[in-house]
């Protein structure tokens, strides 16, 4: 403000003039009214009216010359009409008395506003001409400065459209000292506004319809302006469907109908809505969408987790990707659809309140796993291939994608299996029988060795102890080595067994692939074990003998030695192997 009454300074100063009609008259000599003093303000008559200006008689032996742009209208000036002038000099160069209208109405202007009128008093005001930072504004006959804040409620483009209008001002500013004035019409529209704004709120009630005009669009909704008040149309409240910007549904300057859903006289804001004038889609959802029907839409967003599928304008439902597919598994959602695309769901649940509606894609057919409990009963036999393996089983495919798995303890009936891949090779095919099948977790259980007889089952007529039995060496552990005999059992060989002599170690008596002789000295039914001894293998070896041997090889067992299998075996010698590589 301090750099807007700056301007108003300069454009005319008026401190070196007489400050009232009273002390002109003082100036003047006694006795003589009529006397020409220079600074006096005397009255004239037009007599002549030209382009330029006008020439005015004040009495003296020549006319004197008023510039046009010192009247306020000069069109309507005419020869005849009567003035005051301020003699600024008797005769000018031109041997001319040198007046002005401009001075001479401001000074009776400024004496007029200084005493009959003060700050805050509204007067007409014309304005005049642009300068920097406002508009100057004629003010019965007194330029006062109208700065640019200060001209409208809201931002103003261009000055220039406001030139040669008369409005009404403030006087909000009078500097005595530098006999300057500044007014504003900014704030006669402001308490404009706020009595009608106060009066429009009172009118208005909530539910009621108004219309209105798009004032501004925002990302988060829309300002419409009621006639005086701007509501704000939140961007929740435009559609029962979903939009991501009010402009797709709004433009600047559209007239629309809107409803009042809140009101706040306090602060003066007003909550509107467009979507309330239609009825809520959701009142009907579970009357139209009951559970287990179908219903057709289009996909409108896709989330990591699901897509959201419009079945009708504001009613939306979730596809969760668990609800996708029956068979596979759905990591994301675009993997199966994308936005804009038309599906056929199935409603699996409603949640009106909450405005939820679960959908499922896969519940349009029949559950597969359903249909597989019923075509393989428990005891079936199958044939697949091998497609993956895990640490602790391998999974076999069945039929479309369907994969049922072999856990390691159902791979062998005569030895512990660690891993899979001691047994099976991805691609492999192999046979099983169906074990279990659980339709809701979808799981099928599957059995290697329930496709084979379990030769323990016969154990006792295939081996005795005291038999002299032959097989291969498959492992070799420190405590010993594991012999295949027929039907796929294991012996174990102890350390103490392998020779009548001291053997410090396996290898040194044995190799992998070697092919043995022993004797069965030890068959444990519980355990699934089978001992075996190589000095045992004679022909004077009574029975004495071999009860002794056995208890040899029992006590000769460290505690868990008898427990060890050959998939620890598989384990300890890759480590070895390892540790020499």
């Amino acid at each position: 403000m301090a750099e807007e009454t700056k301007f108003a300074d300069s454009f005319l100063d008026l401190t070196n003039m007489p400050s009232s009609m009273e002390e002109l008259m003082k100036s003047a000599p006694a006795g003589s009214s009529n006397a020409f003093n220079k600074g006096k303000i005397v009255e004239g008559t037009i007599v002549a009216k030209r382009p330029d200006g006008a020439l005015v008689d004040i009495g003296y032996k020549a006319e004197g010359f008023v510039p046009a742009s010192e009247f306020l209208k000069f069109d309507e000036v005419n020869v005849g009409d009567r003035i005051d002038v301020l003699l600024e000099e008797i005769e000018n160069r031109n041997n001319m008395p040198e007046l002005s209208l401009e001075k001479a109405n401001s000074i009776k202007a400024w004496n007029r506003i200084t005493t009959e009128y003060g700050e805050g008093h509204v007067v007409k005001g014309f304005m005049r001409h642009r300068v920097k930072g406002g508009i100057m504004v004629d003010v019965e006959g007194f330029p006062a400065f109208l700065p640019g804040s200060q001209l409208d409620v809201g931002p103003v483009r261009n000055m220039d459209d406001y030139i040669g209008k008369e409005f009404d001002v403030k006087i909000i500013k009078i500097n005595q000292d530098r006999r300057n004035i500044v007014v504003s019409r900014r704030e006669l529209l402001e308490a404009t506004l706020k009595d009608q704004r106060a009066k429009l709120l009172s009118e208005m009630k909530v539910d009621e319809l108004r219309k209105g005009v798009v004032k501004n669009i925002t990302d988060f909704g829309a300002f419409i302006d009621l006639g005086g008040v701007d509501g704000l149309l939140h961007i929740t409240d435009i559609s029962w469907g979903r939009i991501s910007h009010p402009s797709e549904v709004l433009q600047v300057g559209q007239e629309i109908e809107v409803v009042i859903i809140g009101i706040d006289k306090e602060k003066e804001r007003v909550s509107l809505g467009l979507k309330q004038k239609t009825r809520n889609p959701w009142d009907d959802v579970v009357a139209k969408y009951p559970k287990g029907s179908r219903v057709k839409g289009k996909v409108v967003n896709i989330m990591p987790y699901g897509a959201f599928v419009e079945i009708e304008t504001g009613v939306e439902g979730l596809i969760h990707v668990s609800e996708m597919s029956w068979t596979k598994r759905i990591s994301k959602a675009s993997d199966v659809l994308s936005i804009g695309e038309e599906v056929e769901a199935v409603v699996l649940d409603i949640d009106r309140d909450s405005r939820k509606i679960s959908l499922g894609l896969r519940q349009k057919e029949r559950n597969p796993w359903e249909v597989l409990a019923e075509k393989y009963p428990v005891g079936r036999r199958i044939k697949g291939k091998v497609r993956n393996m895990t640490s602790y089983g391998a999974f076999v495919e069945i039929e479309n994608d369907i994969d049922g798995m072999i856990h390691v303890s159902d791979m062998s009936w005569t030895r512990k299996i660690n891993n899979p891949n001691e047994v099976l090779k991805p691609g492999q095919e192999v046979e099983a029988v169906i074990l279990d099948i659980n339709p809701e977790n979808q799981r099928i259980s599957l059995g290697l060795k329930q496709a084979e007889s379990d030769p323990w089952a016969d154990i006792n007529k295939l081996y005795k102890v005291g038999d002299v039995v032959k097989g291969k060496v498959t492992k070799i552990a420190a405590f010993g080595a594991f012999v295949e005999l027929s039907n796929k059992i294991d012996g174990l060989i102890h350390i103490s067994q392998l020779s009548r002599d001291h053997v410090d170690k396996v290898k040194d008596v044995l190799n992998v692939g070697d092919e043995v002789e022993a004797r069965v000295i030890k068959v444990d039914n519980d355990e699934r074990r089978i001992g075996l001894s190589i000095k045992a293998v004679g022909e004077n070896f009574s029975a004495e003998d071999l009860k002794a041997a056995e208890e040899e090889y029992t006590a000769a067992l460290k505690p868990g030695e008898d427990m060890v299998d050959v998939g620890e075996v598989f384990s300890s010698e890759a480590m070895a192997g390892l540790k020499l590589n």
